[in-house]
């Protein structure tokens, strides 16, 4: 079957969440008078992301959406690095909102307006509802739905995720391509039915952290920048 639905994931592969959650927390520890390597605190945040997910899709706890998920992750790395006297309610609530507003890589608004003209654009991310909302809204990103994992009740890679996304769009998964930047992601696409796009994204963790190389990555289609996808899918 013809590719009917491009699906995109979020974090990382369409924004960049390293850059704005460092300076965040690099803006908030200097107000507070904190001593704490920002870009380390960030990486430390973002490395407890899948596994929280995975006790929701295990069943070790119930259903929470992924502001929750990083406001404990948040609660747990302030306690472990003895800033919890140091860092209030309302620096927390707001490095917890960081994750609503972030940019975009500067190739994919060009890309997904092109690929518009084809296909049905979809943000399919672990993210909340309200979240991704928020964040399409700000970075002005053209796509057509928000598909939160919110919506299937569990988080990717649970193959429920992506065939709930199919479902609702009327379509089959073998109709959906995934986009992602990370193999985690586009190993659950592929289980679910779904065809499969790598895009290497160098600094998505960062300067001094390696991100998913194209090389260890198995796809259908691998890019380097979502107007080379455009590029491949429109030729």
């Amino acid at each position: 079957m013809d590719t009917e639905v491009l699906a995109f994931d979020i974090f990382g592969t369409t924004v960049d969440w390293y850059t704005v959650v460092t300076e965040q927390a690099r803006e908030i520890f200097a107000g507070l008078g904190v001593d704490a390597d920002p870009g380390g605190f960030a990486l430390d945040w973002r490395d407890r992301y899948l596994p929280s997910m995975a006790r929701v899709r295990e069943h070790e706890r119930d259903w929470a959406y992924l502001d929750t998920l990083h406001r404990e992750s948040l609660d747990d790395i302030l306690t472990e690095r003895g800033l919890s006297d140091a860092v209030g309610e309302a620096a927390r609530a707001r490095l917890v909102r960081a994750w609503h507003r972030l940019p975009a890589w500067d190739d994919v608004a060009e890309g997904l307006g092109r690929l518009r003209s084809r296909y049905v654009l979809a943000a399919l991310s672990n993210g909340g509802f309200a979240l991704l909302t928020h964040l399409v809204k700000a970075a002005e990103l053209p796509f057509d739905c928000i598909l939160s994992a919110e919506l299937a009740q569990t988080y990717k890679p649970d193959a429920k995720v992506y065939r709930t996304a199919a479902s609702l769009l009327d379509v089959a998964p073998s109709q959906v391509l995934m986009v992602a930047a990370h193999g985690w992601d586009l190993e659950g696409a592929a289980a679910a039915g779904l065809r499969t796009a790598f895009v290497e994204r160098p600094r998505e963790k960062g300067p001094h952290r390696a991100a998913d190389q194209a090389a260890d990555i198995t796809a259908d289609l691998k890019v380097d920048s979502f107007t080379a996808l455009a590029d491949a899918l429109l030729s």
